[in-house]
């Protein structure tokens, strides 16, 4: 009864306003996203490139986060979570932004793969914010409130692009970087000027004391955690090797440019409710 009860006081308890401002930060980058998502790969194919080379532009994105995340983390822990979680978002939205702007397949590349590094500066930012940020008690309903965010944008996201797709391919990566440099700006307003956050990064005795260190070795001695890095390759591999490269391609070629590109819209958006039920389902178990 006692355990019921704290976990329904917890299910309850209020979010704090720095969670709500990262909450909102992650729909709009979740939406500006999703609205690339399904024109990425036929904006990459309309430089005379075929599918292969189209999907690279999709993978280079995500091969570029994963060098970069133990430098990215290395930054959060010398600079604090909201000034590399203001820059990384910066960064992205230059590289979106001058992928609005490239005149050939080696200029997108390029733009892509500057963009992965600040990917990587947000996500664990962010990551590493709700972990210190949010109450012990709710910390698992916080970070289900932060997936969801990312998957209603995710939703939205794909829909509105697909109705925006007869205006060119181009537009939405303008729309998109846009949408960054507002969600950067909500960011730095609301964290970015807040120096107890800053002092907590400063003071690493005291954050040491606090925090339990561990090491890589130990890390990867864990069953668990082999298991969580297992499950987080195959999902990288489904959604970055299948639905947002091959499905956008697939749909381009059986449909056809301007219906492709609704398609592919529309079954990336199917793919991120699909999602969104499941953690639903998972909130109800939980509770």
């Amino acid at each position: 009864m006692i355990k019921f009860f704290n976990r329904t006081a917890a299910s309850r308890a209020p979010i704090p306003r720095e969670i709500g401002v990262l909450l909102v930060a992650a729909f709009i980058i979740a939406l500006g996203f999703g609205l690339i998502a399904p024109i990425l790969p036929q904006y990459a194919v309309s430089f005379d490139v075929g599918a292969a080379a189209a999907s690279v532009i999709v993978s280079i994105f995500a091969f570029t986060r994963l060098i970069f995340a133990p430098v990215a983390g290395a930054l959060v822990g010398k600079l604090g979570e909201p000034r590399i979680y203001v820059t990384g978002v910066l960064l992205v939205a230059v590289s979106t932004l001058l992928c609005g702007i490239v005149q050939d397949y080696t200029q997108l590349l390029i733009a892509r793969g500057l963009g992965g590094f600040g990917s990587t500066m947000f996500t664990i930012s962010a990551m590493a914010l709700i972990a210190r940020l949010s109450p012990e008690e709710s910390r698992g309903r916080i970070s289900g409130l932060y997936a969801g965010a990312f998957l209603l944008g995710n939703v939205a996201g794909p829909v509105l692009g697909s109705f925006l797709a007869p205006l060119g391919m181009r537009l939405p990566f303008f729309i998109y970087g846009t949408a960054l440099v507002i969600a950067a700006a909500v960011v730095y307003f609301a964290l970015g000027r807040r120096r107890d956050l800053d002092r907590d990064v400063e003071d690493s005795a005291t954050t040491r004391q606090a925090i339990e260190v561990v090491t890589t070795r130990e890390a990867l001695s864990s069953p668990a955690y082999r298991a969580a890095l297992f499950s987080g390759f195959s999902y990288g591999w489904l959604a970055f090797g299948i639905r947002n490269s091959m499905i956008p391609l697939f749909a381009l070629s059986v449909f056809g440019q301007g219906l492709g590109t609704t398609i592919a819209g529309l079954s990336m958006a199917l793919f991120a409710i699909g999602n969104g039920c499941a953690l639903a389902f998972l909130r109800e178990a939980d509770r």
